[in-house]
């Protein structure tokens, strides 16, 4: 074994002096030791949830992981979804312990996408999700006064969220909710959510899933439902300077920057704490009306195919 490998709980890691990709200084080991520093709260994010990741390796192109690949240790968790768009099983990995972290960590997994729905009833996500996207440039303040206003809309619908830096560029606003509403449900209240806060401040938010009709404003994405994932809490993201998504007091949130979060950073601001699971509201019911006047709101994706077909007709017609 040379001095850049080592074991860890049964884990062979190799290579770890290596640089991790070619967009940072940071090398394989930085990312080994962030997430086994971190281990506790990130697994508290990902256990007992199908898992995709994020990997790089030098000189290629990053790419997501979904399906596990056959070299894949017995000892790795696992459980079959059926994918409606490629008509097959996939084999999603459960991140439930040290020793599977470690194992990812050492394949260059540098982000963590597990679902909002547990392994054991996939039809029932835990979290209503929006996601905060600014348009281009340096405009996470931007992002920040657009979580504001979701923070106002929750309040007025009688709920309350905790809120995260995305770890790239925007932020995000989750809700637990009470396990008996359906991803339909919470699919429906989440638009209605995104459409209240787009009213509260129509100059800096918007709902225009089609990024060209969006004006330089705030995206309040509500899509983030169903079998959809969101990064975790403490995930590092493939980004300069390997910022972290990290949670965030209401209060502190228009001091902070993402760059105020990184694997290098980040452990020492834990301190062994989990802010994430303190900052969470106890899980709440949505009201039935935020789900009635979501159900009236078209599906954004389904939306802009429609509308990008009829914009290539037009286009057509006029050529």
């Amino acid at each position: 074994m040379s001095e850049a490998d080592e074991t860890r709980d049964g884990v062979a890691l190799t290579n770890l002096d290596r640089p991790l990709s070619d967009r940072d200084d940071a090398t394989k080991r930085d990312l080994v030791d962030y997430l086994d520093a971190v281990r506790e709260p990130i697994l508290g994010q990902l256990r007992d949830r199908p898992l995709s990741v994020i990997r790089v390796r030098p000189g290629q192109p990053p790419f997501m992981q979904k399906n596990l690949p056959r070299y894949t240790p017995d000892w790795v968790r696992r459980t079959s979804v059926w994918a409606e768009a490629s008509h097959r099983e996939i084999s999603y990995a459960l991140c439930d312990d040290r020793r599977t972290l470690l194992w990812f960590a050492n394949q260059r997994a540098v982000e963590y996408h597990p679902t909002l729905a547990t392994a054991a009833d996939p039809h029932r996500p835990t979290h209503l999700v929006l996601d905060l996207d600014p348009p281009e440039g340096d405009r996470f303040g931007a992002a920040v006064d657009a979580a504001l206003l979701v923070r106002q809309a929750l309040a007025d619908a009688g709920l309350a969220g905790a809120v995260k830096t995305s770890g790239a560029k925007g932020v995000h606003v989750f809700v637990p909710v009470i396990g008996d509403a359906t991803a339909e449900e919470l699919a429906a209240a989440t638009r209605a959510l995104a459409v209240r806060a787009e009213r509260l401040d129509p100059a800096l938010a918007t709902t225009a899933y089609i990024r060209e009709d969006r004006g330089g404003k705030v995206f309040v994405d509500a899509t983030r439902s169903g079998g959809a994932t969101v990064v975790a809490a403490y995930s590092p993201r493939l980004r300069p300077g390997m910022p972290v998504s990290f949670p965030v007091d209401w209060a502190d949130l228009t001091e902070v920057t993402p760059a105020d979060f990184t694997i290098r950073t980040a452990p020492s601001l834990l301190a062994g704490t989990d802010p994430w699971l303190a900052l969470l509201p106890e899980p709440q019911r949505i009201p039935a009306d935020l789900v009635a006047e979501g159900r009236t709101i078209p599906v954004a994706r389904v939306q802009a195919m429609h509308e990008g077909k009829r914009r290539a007709r037009a286009r057509r017609e006029t050529t």
